[in-house]
């Protein structure tokens, strides 16, 4: 373990979340490390589904860049947003809390879920980077048979 403090490790969180931002998937994997630990709190039998792809553990920088990638590719970004309400900072972890506002490409429904993410950092990169979010509300905005479907 680094010796973190809460104040490196709030700066870590803080431009991890600038730079998710900017959009720009491989400027974000820089802020994660060659190896880590992603993990999303889906059900195991949900991910990877081709609907929602990006929802999978994942374990390399350049699963990373690719998360990124593939949720703005499924999104449109002109009418996302994310309310971050609240950093919590523990020596090398950190905790967010905060809702996203997207909108599914492929059925044009718009949602909004509560997320958690904890973040581990070692030497300044993301080792630890696990999701919990409202994921019916991800679910039935990419469900192309729901009632509603545009």
């Amino acid at each position: 373990m680094s010796a973190a403090t809460p104040t490196n490790t709030r700066a870590g969180v803080e431009e991890l979340l600038r730079r998710i931002g900017e959009g720009d998937p491989e400027r974000i994997a820089e802020m994660y490390a060659d190896q880590g630990d992603w993990k999303l709190n889906w059900p195991e039998a949900e991910h990877g589904r081709a609907a929602t792809p990006w929802i999978r553990h994942r374990s390399t920088r350049a699963d990373a860049a690719a998360h990124y990638r593939e949720i703005a590719e499924h999104h449109v970004p002109e009418q996302a947003g994310t309310e971050v309400e609240r950093i919590l900072v523990d020596g090398d972890d950190a905790v967010v809390l905060g809702e996203i506002r997207q909108t599914a490409r492929a059925t044009g429904r718009a949602y909004r879920a509560r997320f958690a993410m904890h973040l581990t950092f070692e030497d300044g990169l993301v080792v630890r980077h696990h999701v919990y979010e409202d994921s019916l509300a991800v679910a039935r905005a990419f469900d192309a048979g729901a009632a509603g479907h545009r």
